[in-house]
């Protein structure tokens, strides 16, 4: 890693071109769009129409220390987005809030069957999120912030819809969606469960990723790829209990970690979320460090910007806090997630060269 004589700033970070490859949709919501929304569809669920005390609550509710816990408070976001509009406006304003924070290509992934609640179609609701995303692009070229954002779409793997969602990112391939995600409580919700989803994207030469290693150890890896297919790892932190530290620091992995490393299985790692769902204790003892320092394609990602009250410009600075990483890592880590896109080769490459490479070219001077 680089030694860094002038350590980066937040205000520095922010300024770096950034590819985000893990961000739920409805975990990124402004707190003001929550409130204006319940107000308008007369939800009374809400723990506060205050914007500062809602904001301090998802962040402090979502703070658990268990994976299933940190996932209660998306009742309250899934309950204001069900109808078209509203959709749009969220997914709009996703754009907008990721632009501000010189993202300049990203994959939001949300679950079509959670917002079916008060009568529209999955493809209604797919037609509505990308027209958000569409005008979101066009908002931002507009101001001189590009931007390029592409749907997953996911399916609950505690529920029984996972090949209604598969085809479902199959029939809006060519509109913006480029794959397919299970997301979920991880324990008795095993990827194999939705074999007949992974067999579907893989026979459409499709492209999927798969929660595992978050809450759950080493199986839930193991299933994503053995038998599953995965191309890419959301979280993957568990991978670290194959790997064996010696006190010198020199490393033996375990055949699993081996095959991640060795096949370049991208991870899609998000800091802080980890530590609220308490599959690591900080963000200073995360194994980010180690994975990156041992050649694993690792990638900073936000999971959920509401509830971890983050950013990409925060998580690059909270990991450059805690490593004391410099413009050479953060450079790589972002070029390891436009590698892993999910975007054609030739769309990956032309950003990694005209836009990721030449603006870090900039500010390292």
């Amino acid at each position: 890693m680089a030694v860094m004589t002038t350590p980066l700033t937040p205000e520095m970070i922010r300024h770096a071109p950034k590819a985000l490859l893990h961000d739920h949709l409805d975990g990124g919501l402004r707190p003001s769009t929550v409130i204006d929304i319940a107000g308008q569809i007369g939800y009374d669920g809400l723990p506060s129409t205050d914007q500062a005390e809602l904001a301090a609550w998802f962040r402090t509710a979502a703070h658990s220390g268990s994976l299933v816990r940190y996932l209660e408070p998306f009742a309250h976001t899934v309950a204001v987005m069900q109808a078209p509009e509203a959709l749009h406006r969220v997914a709009y304003e996703c754009v907008q809030d990721l632009a501000a924070d010189n993202v300049v290509y990203a994959e939001v992934r949300f679950a079509p069957e959670l917002h079916i609640n008060r009568g529209l179609s999955l493809d209604a609701v797919v037609d509505a999120v990308l027209a958000g995303f569409t005008d979101g692009e066009q908002a931002a070229a507009a101001v001189g912030r590009g931007i390029v954002v592409r749907c997953l779409v996911t399916a609950m793997r505690h529920a029984a819809r996972s090949r209604d969602i598969a085809e479902l990112a199959i029939r809006f391939r060519d509109k913006g969606v480029v794959g397919f995600d299970i997301a979920g409580a991880e324990a008795g919700f095993p990827p194999s469960r939705h074999l007949d989803a992974f067999e579907y994207m893989r026979a459409s030469n499709a492209r999927f990723t798969i929660h595992a290693g978050e809450a759950f150890g080493l199986p839930s890896i193991h299933e994503a790829l053995a038998f599953c297919g995965a191309d890419r790892l959301g979280h993957g932190v568990r991978i670290v209990d194959d790997i064996e530290v010696a006190p010198d620091g020199s490393a033996v992995l375990g055949r699993l970690a081996a095959l991640v490393r060795d096949k370049r299985i991208p991870l899609e790692m998000c800091p802080s979320s980890n530590v609220q769902t308490g599959a690591v204790p900080s963000i200073d003892k995360h194994p980010f460090d180690l994975l990156a320092r041992l050649r694993f394609r690792v990638t900073v990602n936000t999971d959920n910007r509401l509830m971890s009250d983050t950013s990409m410009s925060l998580e690059m600075s909270r990991l450059v806090d805690a490593f004391g990483y410099g413009w050479s890592d953060l450079e790589r880590f972002t070029i390891n997630a436009m590698k892993s896109a999910f975007i054609h080769f030739d769309e990956r490459l032309e950003i990694i060269d005209d836009v990721i490479k030449p603006r870090y070219a900039v500010l390292v001077g």
